[in-house]
């Protein structure tokens, strides 16, 4: 029996906004080393909770709890005094990058190791040449080493995005949370990012948990999903057994332009080239 801590332990999670229910006793349990898919119409809590595990939003006073391998993020409501150590672990991709323009993009990157070097370093630029040596490695690992010394303002949003992946793997992240960050890309940056994202997986054993609104993705990359809907958890399983009347029970209507038979699971095609950083998988 493996008695090793489970990644991400969600237990009874509850969010209130004024008087809209974000989330409502949302319970999951994430193994380390598994790819989930979270999706959900918008507005079903989706990018909430994923603030709640990473411990940037607090959950409501009779709100359970939210553990990372074992170690207590919040309980109650109450964010854990130790939330800097923990989040350490933790990578967050967010949809809309959160590069700083104006600096050169391996800049941007090596803000990664800033819980290691310390605040002051990261902000005045004081790296050594061995930590900028992994930084260049992790922007090898995807595809953007020639961009390195390049405005990050000046890169696609793919680019951007995969260099966003490249600040997690210099962070040395264990977990990383992925917000829609497939959302603003065209298919082919979104598919380099999935790629990216599912060579972390497989090849370092990274735990991934990545909301996504196109469900074709989440098929492809993702072997379990878990879908929301109006808060709560509706549906939580092997992403091939999202059918046609999954689908509608969690999109409504909406599910009418993934044109199914109403029984038989999406089918989609095979992956394309990988880059980089999948070589291998």
């Amino acid at each position: 029996m493996n008695d090793l801590p489970a990644a991400i332990e969600i237990d009874c999670v509850n969010k209130t906004f004024g008087k809209r229910q974000a989330l409502r006793r949302v319970s999951i349990r994430i193994a380390a080393g598994e790819m989930v898919a979270l999706i959900g119409p918008s507005g079903s809590g989706k990018s909430t909770l994923l603030r709640q595990v990473s411990g940037l939003l607090a959950g409501d006073r009779d709100s359970g709890s939210i553990r990372i391998f074992g170690r207590q993020v919040q309980k109650n409501g109450s964010i854990s005094p130790d939330i800097r150590s923990i989040r350490s672990e933790v990578g967050f991709i967010f949809q809309q990058f959160n590069l700083v323009g104006r600096l050169p993009l391996l800049t941007n990157v090596m803000v990664g190791m800033l819980p290691r070097v310390g605040t002051w370093r990261s902000l005045l630029g004081w790296f050594s040449r061995d930590e900028k040596r992994r930084a260049m490695e992790a922007l090898s690992c995807v595809g953007l080493a020639e961009y390195a010394a390049q405005r990050a303002s000046t890169l696609s949003g793919g680019q951007q995005q995969r260099a966003a992946i490249a600040r997690a793997v210099e962070q040395r992240a264990r977990i990383i949370l992925a917000d829609e960050p497939i959302a603003s890309l065209d298919p082919e940056s979104a598919r380099m990012v999935m790629e990216c994202l599912t060579a972390l997986n497989r090849n370092d054993g990274v735990s991934v948990l990545v909301s996504l609104h196109q469900v074709q993705f989440a098929l492809q990359y993702c072997p379990r999903s878990i879908a929301m809907k109006e808060g709560r958890i509706v549906f939580d399983g092997p992403s091939e057994a999202l059918t046609a009347a999954a689908l509608r029970n969690i999109y409504g209507l909406k599910s009418a332009e993934f044109n199914l038979d109403g029984t038989t699971p999406i089918k989609i095609g095979v992956r394309g080239q990988r880059p980089a950083l999948a070589a291998g998988v």
